[in-house]
């Protein structure tokens, strides 16, 4: 095994021609591919934008706002490093210009640099390498061990003005670290253009020479593409980049993510990082090589399930942010994950919560109906969270449709808090309840603000990161679905965002009609965590968000109950038989 005072590998991905051309899941990839080999594995993402972290964001604008064990509020990017990789990652591995500025004007104030006249180099740029130096040495699983590789996305595009500091930075880094521990994946589009669909190089090649009239030379090329290269690209790219052919690789649009490491790896990207490394000479245990290869037979099977013919299970969505899906990404991924682990393929109905509510029908009938049907047809509703008074009535209405038509729900955040306030007004007879985040002066209030939460500062003032979830010792909680789900734990540890909870003084009344508050926080008892409708197939919701702690390998119980549900094999689930059972390949659960 490696000793803890070994050279980090970095690995920086950093992108050209547009944004959002997949640094992301190419980093992330590269990642899964290094872990195959038994190797430890990290990742920084560095967003150049000037907040210090992604909290404040509007779903709609920067898409998912991720949640970390401990509280961070990070990029969506950072959920792909945690699934691909299964490592948990902290505040400290998402860098914000915003961050950096604050650490470096802290230090000047305090008199850290002497007076000397600070400045982007060398102070900026400094304080990016110390900070990826210092979490990269972190342990990001559970072996303890100190990474082997890092692998840091730089976020943005190159030559945007923000960018800059950290471009600057990863120059001067690749000094510090050294020629063998240092590479640079440059991830490019060749798009294909004109009648005959022919593959254009020159976007790839201005990138490349933007990126070496900055200090900074590729080792690889992934160039992102509708189509496989055409004869003679490669080596067009090669000539012109200046990188041997056997280091340029075509990413094309594949059957899914999934198929990403797959398409790396046969074109040789793993004897391309192992030789510009120097990864065979890293040491590490049969174990951990044994650990490698079953990782890969099982990420190849789960690959192959997504591009099979499968049966397939409808799941609406009912969320007020579905004009933008990467508002819900992590969502998404619980849902194809669990799928796939019971031997179907998911199809997403987006229903725009809005939609379905009754001044929808005036304004505009056709959404309406729309609505209505999307979700009327579905094999399951979930309703994720959300802020804002904007779609309420309409996630009321998929609850109380969900309940009174014995639908798999399942309802996160937001979702268990609507589920409650449409049980406290149709079956408890409190027809004035409601949440006290839109109605303040609201008589009956179902859902209330949390007493130690901060109302004017809107950053990182939620009750944020995992916290423990209690099962209660009661004949239902033991012999709930969602305690089975779990494998009839007592504790969970889930991840938190949200300032309301629900209402401690309406509880008894709301299990006496059926509603039980199975779980609740470990620390108090006092705050409603974990929900189940008795007499229901799945009628389940959580004010956590389990989405966050999905792997392809091991879903999220609570997703996995509502497809197990949506699907008619809950029952089989639960009694213990394989509902995979034509499979070759077991994935592990």
């Amino acid at each position: 095994m490696p000793s803890s005072n070994k050279q980090t590998k970095y690995i920086i991905v950093s992108g050209g021609v547009i944004s959002g051309i997949g640094k992301g899941i190419i980093a992330s990839s590269t990642g899964l591919l290094l872990k195959t080999l038994g190797l430890t594995v990290t990742s920084i993402k560095i967003d150049p934008y000037l907040n210090i972290d992604a909290g404040t964001l509007s779903p709609l604008d920067h898409g998912e706002v991720f949640v970390l064990d401990d509280g961070g509020e990070v990029d969506l990017d950072l959920g792909n490093y945690e699934r691909y990789l299964n490592v948990t990652l902290t505040r400290d591995n998402n860098i914000t210009t915003g961050k950096i500025y604050r650490e470096v004007i802290d230090k000047e104030r305090r008199g850290d640099y002497l007076g000397k006249t600070v400045q982007v180099v060398p102070h900026i740029t400094n304080a990016v390498q110390d900070w990826v130096e210092r979490v990269a040495s972190v342990p990001t699983s559970d072996s303890g061990r100190v990474p082997d590789v890092c692998i840091v996305e730089l976020g943005g595009t190159v030559g945007d003005i923000e960018s800059a500091p950290f471009i600057e930075a990863m120059r001067q880094f690749q000094f510090r670290v050294g020629h063998d521990n240092f590479c640079l994946i440059h991830v490019s589009l060749v798009p294909v253009v004109g009648a005959v669909g022919e593959q254009k190089t020159k976007p790839t090649q201005a990138s490349v020479r933007d990126l070496r009239g900055l200090g900074l030379s590729p080792d690889i090329l992934a160039c992102r593409s509708a189509i496989p290269f055409e004869e003679g690209i490669r080596e067009k790219l090669s000539m012109f980049c200046q990188v041997s052919p056997k280091q340029v690789f075509s990413v094309h649009d594949c059957e899914s993510l999934y198929h990403v490491p797959i398409l790396l790896r046969q074109q040789g990207i793993i004897d391309v990082l192992t030789e510009r490394l120097k990864l065979d000479k890293l040491t590490y245990t049969a174990e951990m090589r044994s650990e490698g290869d079953s990782l890969w037979a099982q990420w190849r099977e789960f690959a192959r399930r997504r591009a099979r013919d499968l049966d397939q299970t409808t799941i609406a969505i009912v969320g007020k942010y579905t004009y933008l899906t990467d508002s819900y990404i992590s969502v998404v991924k619980a849902l194809e994950h669990a799928a796939l682990n019971v031997n179907r393929k998911i199809k997403i109905n987006w229903v725009e919560a809005s939609d379905l509510e009754e001044s929808s029908m005036h304004k505009d009938p056709l959404k309406y109906h729309e609505a209505w049907q999307h979700m009327c047809g579905a094999d399951g509703i979930l309703v994720p969270g959300g802020f804002g008074e904007r779609g309420v009535e309409g996630k009321v209405l998929a609850a109380k449709w969900a309940r009174e038509h014995k639908i798999p729900y399942l309802g996160i955040c937001l979702g268990m808090q609507v589920a409650v306030i449409d049980f406290a007004r149709h079956v408890c007879g409190i027809t004035d309840a409601h949440s006290a985040e839109f109605r303040e002066s609201c008589a009956n209030p179902a859902i209330i603000f949390m007493p130690e939460i901060d109302k004017t500062t809107m950053g990182g003032t939620m009750r944020l990161g995992s916290r423990p979830t209690k099962f209660q010792d009661t004949e239902f909680s033991r012999n709930s679905v969602t305690r089975k789900l779990y494998g009839s734990v007592d504790e969970v540890h889930e991840r938190h965002r949200h300032r309301y909870e629900v209402n401690p003084e309406i509880v008894a009344e709301l299990e006496s009609k059926g509603l039980h508050f199975i779980g609740r926080d470990a620390d108090t008892g006092e705050r409603m965590e974990i929900l189940e409708l008795e007499n229901h197939p799945y009628y389940v919701a959580a004010q956590y968000h389990p989405e966050y702690l999905t792997r392809p390998l091991g879903p999220s119980p609570m997703f996995l109950g509502l497809l197990l549900a949506a699907s008619g094999q809950l029952q089989d689930y639960l009694n213990g038989e394989d509902v995979s059972k034509d499979m070759d390949t077991k994935l592990k659960m």
